[in-house]
């Protein structure tokens, strides 16, 4: 039996049909829960460049993946939206076949200059992880005094054809 007719399973033989990825370990944000700015401040040294897998190499593996059975992908970080052309790497993915749905976990700081090109590469969900609406804690946990109103501005319509709130 070759290993791709045997699906991943979790402990309770669950069929495990989710991938996330981290595409980074850098972002912008020092928020107190997560990259604390004592720990991660000016002297910390991130993975260098060359040391992240190539947009080549994550599609690789998520094919390896899909041919055993995960048919969801969630991009995640650090913040994703730091890598540099995201969406070509999205466009790599959602050429694989089996893969139906391609995710991402933002903070939500640049998704409204880079939305419309994710779209068409193939991304069809986004969570835009928001502590709070009040502003004052909102710039209290992300430690960067970056506004809210950035990340959330309300509106009738969704930020992209096609995505709803």
């Amino acid at each position: 039996m070759a290993i791709a007719d045997v699906p991943l399973a979790d402990t309770l033989a669950r069929p495990l049909r989710d991938l996330r990825i981290s595409v980074t370990d850098r972002c912008q944000f020092r928020c107190t829960y997560c990259m604390p700015r004592e720990v991660f401040g000016r002297d910390f040294v991130f993975l260098p460049r060359e040391q992240l897998l190539t947009f080549e190499e994550l599609t690789r593996l998520a094919r390896l993946f899909a041919g055993l059975g995960v048919r969801k992908l969630r991009l995640t970080g650090g913040e994703p939206l730091l890598r540099r052309d995201l969406d070509k790497l999205v466009a790599m993915l959602a050429g694989i076949g089996g893969i139906g749905d391609i995710a991402l976990t933002t903070n939500g700081a640049l998704l409204a200059g880079k939305a419309q090109a994710l779209a068409a590469a193939g991304l069809r969900r986004v969570t835009v992880s928001l502590d709070s609406l009040d502003d004052a804690v909102f710039m209290a946990l992300n430690d960067a005094g970056f506004p809210v109103a950035r990340v959330w501005r309300p509106s009738p319509r969704p930020p992209m054809r096609g995505w709803r709130r």
